[in-house]
């Protein structure tokens, strides 16, 4: 795996306001949940932290050579006309932060992945990609005949 191509997002807004050090943005940064890969024999495997969430709420898009692992998630209370009447006082939130979440996360993968069998699974708030490797043809040698 490129390993440069892990570090894509440390450098997204370099020189963007006219001085040549990359910009931080703290929010983005905090807000994406951080990944492991390794490179085995066969495959690649990535691991991804995702507590609270489901196969439902995580969508994972594979288009020209670039996995993309995105979710977001929105938390709507309904609230009944009888129980808000019933109810005495609503509560008052003084911090919500945990009502709707966003992330995307893209990572450029090598040429040798094979596509279609990706596979991905969650399992106790982790999420689980399994990119197999292409087979690679041993390099053969070439008969030289005289003219």
């Amino acid at each position: 795996m490129n390993e440069l191509t892990l570090f894509n997002d440390l450098f997204d807004g370099f020189g963007d306001d006219g001085f040549l050090m990359p910009s931080f943005n703290y929010k983005k940064a905090f807000a994406a949940p951080k990944v492991d890969v390794k490179e085995e024999k066969d495959a690649y495997v990535m691991e991804m932290d995702l507590p609270g969430k489901t196969e439902k709420d995580i969508n994972i898009e594979f288009k020209n050579n670039v996995l993309t692992i995105s979710s977001e998630t929105k938390s709507e209370k309904e609230e009944k006309k009888e129980e808000k009447a019933e109810a005495k006082e609503a509560p008052k939130y003084l911090i919500k932060e945990r009502g709707y979440s966003k992330f995307s996360r893209s990572f450029t993968l090598p040429d040798d992945v094979e596509a279609d069998n990706i596979t991905a699974k969650v399992e106790n708030g982790v999420l689980h990609i399994n990119m197999p490797r292409k087979a690679i043809s041993a390099p053969r040698r070439i008969a030289i005949t005289a003219a």
